[in-house]
């Protein structure tokens, strides 16, 4: 579990010569994400400057994050790399796959029982690799992270969307899929499209309501849910100085719902405190021998508009408290319009459930600011209208905030405490409900509000605040309620109102915890057996996928022209399907069933160009694949939106689709589909998708002479007879070329390690 002092102080030590060998390759200051970039160059690329935007880049992380259910495909295809062990330190945490039912106890008992198979494939390869093992209950992995392992000035991959919570403490830290993991476990260079850079300038001192989470919901506002897109958004200013270290986090790791890289603080003295309180002042002391490289410099933050190729300024003396939804995070609505909104939309008044915490918002803070208010509904004889439930971070925050009480505020006012893991965030909970289809309102602190993530209801309006927002909504039962205006009526029949929540950044006595959850792996691994059942219905051992047969791709069926939003909720669902995250044939059976099809306006239901019959979306193309026919997918605009989940990726490519052809992908979603082999192009005229008619076949030509930056053409031989053809785009550059060529990326690991 500890640190790894010796690694931290090569990666500053490496900062003095990269910093000045940057600013003489480009020829001006720099900000600090350029100078962390820059510093983990790998060797090969350590004296070039890049076009932002532009360059493929190769880096050399620190480290390596992995939570369990996409940790199993990582670690499965880990295996063939033909290592002994990781190259890099790496970590799993068991986080996702706990169910919240009844409460933390049960529902923990429960978990190890039903997941006994899973949790023991990932202690006993994490064992044989090298790999530390975070067990079920010890937290979530980016609470767990942040609490460990973050540092400043580091760099780090982790296989889920929201690794950027590690940049609350100023780490460049970046979600993605399996494969790259399994690259950089293997001891490859990392490869990223050199980003471009969103300054968000922070001025004023948040006070009364308003709290980090503000800050992120009012940039989601602004930017959508893709305005971040390749770009690494980078906060400065006064303001950014007076936030705590966990409320830098928040916003780091909501920063994945604006399609963000990732989201990075620099170094202070908030910071500084942090790792001291979390045990880590040998880091702080390091950090603070090379401060100036952990920052931006000063010129660039006087003038942010020469460095940055986008600035937003926010003055938090002004920042009101924000609600966003529902249905999509970065409908931004400031509490004092929120009312009304609700009303003018015919949005459920009532209030159903109020949850909080979640990676996104489970710290010491949150948990003493919400309990604040909690404990207002208790002296102020209020009775809690909405379920409500608390969902500690990590083992620290839990057992710490139950030492000082606040667990028992939540009880007395009528909470639920659950398990330290992801649950209802990933709809991994029971939803007590009369009507599982009926229109209702929920309200949480977590990141995600796509339709039907939280309880498979496509009617279940979602929306996100602070969880101090969240614990007065739930009090109130009333989504019309401001709880910085209005009153409620007590059981006494009496008018009260709230009163400002107040919170403590760190605990006054400390942290304290009698067991994290920490299993260190084997010293010598070599003798550890991973045994996978072959009868197994959770865990399936891969089989390479078989390399490009060397032509055109020709005769094509269309599986679906997808409508609208397609986030990888829509492609691969979490939920019940978690359980078969390490069996890729048995969770190919939710392949695209969220997805809604443009022809009939209906969810999991295509038609099959064999039979003529419409059915469900997995069992056409696993018809098509039994006949020797090949397919494509069709989508909308930023494509394979939310998760890192790789099996929105890895499912398409077992099931035989040859291609993805979209308005725009979503970052992480299009490079899991290069490391697969899969063919992810773009239309070269967004139009051109009105032209897919629900019987064409396709061809796509130009493959043959597949170069970066070359344009494939794709022929629509239509029903009637007539054909149309188009261009199209991709973002291939000659490494991810060969990807596709060798029918993925892990066949090359595989051929590199054999060698």
């Amino acid at each position: 579990m500890a640190f790894d002092l010796d690694m931290i102080k090569k990666v500053y030590d490496r900062y003095s010569t990269r910093v000045a060998a940057a600013r003489k390759a480009t020829g001006k200051h720099l900000t600090l994400t350029e100078k962390i970039l820059y510093a983990h160059l790998s060797e090969g690329d350590a004296q070039k400057a890049f076009g932002r935007g532009v360059d493929y880049v190769d880096f050399a992380p620190d480290r390596v994050a992995m939570q369990d259910a996409t940790a199993q495909m990582a670690l499965l295809q880990f295996m063939q790399a033909g290592r002994p062990q990781v190259a890099v330190p790496s970590t799993v945490h068991c986080d996702h796959l706990i169910q919240a039912k009844v409460g933390a106890d049960a529902d923990l008992a429960t978990a190890k029982d039903v997941n006994s198979e899973v949790y023991d494939f990932l202690a006993s390869v994490s064992d044989k690799y090298g790999i530390g093992f975070w067990k079920p209950g010890a937290g979530i992995i980016h609470q767990v992270v942040l609490e460990n392992y973050a540092f400043p000035g580091g760099m780090m991959i982790g296989t889920d969307s929201h690794t950027p919570n590690a940049g609350g403490l100023g780490m460049i830290a970046i979600g993605v899929g399996g494969a790259d993991a399994c690259d950089v476990m293997a001891g490859l260079p990392w490869e990223l499209k050199f980003p471009k850079l969103i300054g968000v300038k922070l001025t004023g001192k948040l006070s009364g309501w308003t709290s980090a989470k503000d800050v992120i919901l009012k940039v989601a506002g602004i930017l959508t849910v893709k305005g971040g897109t390749g770009a690494i958004v980078e906060y400065f200013g006064e303001g950014a100085r007076s936030l705590s270290a966990t409320g830098k986090g928040t916003i780091c790791n909501m920063g994945a719902e604006i399609g963000a890289t990732t989201s990075i603080f620099g170094y202070d003295e908030k910071s500084a405190a942090y790792l001291s309180g979390t045990k880590r002042a040998d880091i702080a002391e390091l950090a603070n021998a090379v401060a100036e490289h952990l920052t931006g410099d000063v010129e660039v933050y006087a003038n942010p508009e020469q460095y940055f190729d986008q600035v937003i300024e926010i003055n938090l003396s002004e920042l009101e408290p924000h609600v966003n939804g529902p249905f999509t995070p970065d409908l931004a609505w400031p509490i004092s319009k929120f009312a009304t909104a609700v009303k003018e939309n015919g949005w459920p008044t009532k209030l159903e459930v109020g949850l909080i915490g979640s990676c996104t918002n489970s710290s010491y803070e949150d948990i003493t600011r919400s309990a604040s208010i909690a404990k207002q509904a208790t002296d102020k004889h209020l009775k809690t209208k909405a379920e409500f439930t608390i969902t500690p971070g990590s083992e620290l925050v839990r057992y710490t905030v139950e030492r000082d009480g606040y667990l028992g505020t939540f009880e007395d006012m009528g909470g639920v405490v659950l398990a330290n893991a992801c649950g209802p965030c990933i709809g991994q909970w029971a939803r007590h409900t009369d009507d599982p289809t009926r229109k209702n309102s929920i309200i949480t602190s977590f990141n995600r509000n796509f339709a039907k993530r939280q309880d498979g209801n496509p009617n279940t309006h979602a929306f996100v605040a602070s969880p101090e927002i969240v614990t007065a909504f739930a009090i109130a039962g009333d989504l019309t309620f401001n709880p910085l205006t209005d009153t409620l009526t007590n059981e006494r029949g009496e008018q009260v109102k709230f009163d400002e929540p107040e919170g403590i950044e760190m605990p006054l006595k400390g942290y304290a915890v009698q067991d994290a959850g920490y299993q260190a792996p084997a010293e010598d691994g070599s003798q550890v057996n991973v045994i996978v059942d072959p009868k197994s219905a959770r865990l399936q051992l891969l089989e390479p996928f078989a390399a490009w047969e060397g032509t055109d791709l020709t005769g094509l069926k269309l599986l679906i022209k997808a409508k609208g939003k397609c986030t990888t909720d829509h492609i691969s669902m979490a939920g019940p399907w978690l359980k078969f995250r390490g069996h890729l044939d048995n969770i190919s059976n939710n392949m695209l069933i969220g997805a809604i099809n443009y022809f009939n306006n209906t969810a999991d239901s295509v038609k099959n160009d064999v039979t003529g019959e419409y059915g469900p979306v997995p069992a056409t193309q696993r018809d098509y694949k039994a006949n020797g026919i090949g397919s494509i997918v069709v989508g909308d605009e930023n494509y394979g939106e939310g998760s890192s989940r790789e099996h929105a990726a890895m499912e398409p490519r077992h099931l035989g689709v040859r291609a993805i052809l979209v308005k725009s992908f979503a970052r992480i979603h299009e490079t899991n589909l290069k490391k697969q082999g899969m063919l992810g192009i773009t239309f070269a005229d967004s139009n051109d998708y009105d032209k897919i008619q629900e019987d064409d076949t396709f061809d796509i030509l130009g493959l043959t002479t597949f170069a970066p930056g070359k344009q494939l053409t794709v022929v629509l031989h239509h029903k009637d007879g007539s054909t149309e053809q188009f261009q199209v785009n991709h973002t291939y550059n000659a490494q991810q070329i060969e990807w596709f060529k060798a029918g993925g990326a892990l066949n090359i690991i595989r051929r590199q390690m054999a060698s």
